[in-house]
């Protein structure tokens, strides 16, 4: 089995911040691509960033700029450092990673979400 639990999330003012955490946990051989996606209430669920193995990312055009993926391989743990946030940011967050567990199955996995609301 394999677990993702997200954290990070919550209520921050128009310009403010937010750090979002993911971690992988439980029967991992290897872990390929990780992302982010987010859900706004009415819209379908849009990537915002993915960062691959190798460390190559790509940015929604909506957040370049204000938006940086990273990971920590050692820790299975992929962030999303959100600045100068816009109400427009406001919506449920989901990770998403690709893992290789020892059963050598790939999965996609999502995790449960977070809340990020932006507003005065």
């Amino acid at each position: 089995q394999v677990q993702l639990v997200e954290s990070g999330g919550g209520l921050v003012q128009p310009g403010g911040s937010l750090r979002l955490s993911c971690a992988a946990t439980g029967n991992i051989f290897s872990i390929y691509d990780m992302g982010w996606y987010r859900q706004a209430p009415g819209k379908q669920r849009e990537l915002v960033a993915r960062v691959t193995l190798g460390g190559s990312t790509n940015y929604a055009d909506s957040v370049k700029g204000r938006f940086t993926i990273s990971r920590d391989n050692a820790k299975n743990t992929v962030y999303l450092q959100m600045n100068s946030l816009k109400p427009e940011d406001t919506a449920v967050y989901y990770c998403n990673v690709e893992v290789l567990p020892y059963s050598k199955i790939l999965l996609n996995i999502w995790g449960q979400g977070t809340q990020v609301t932006v507003s005065s």
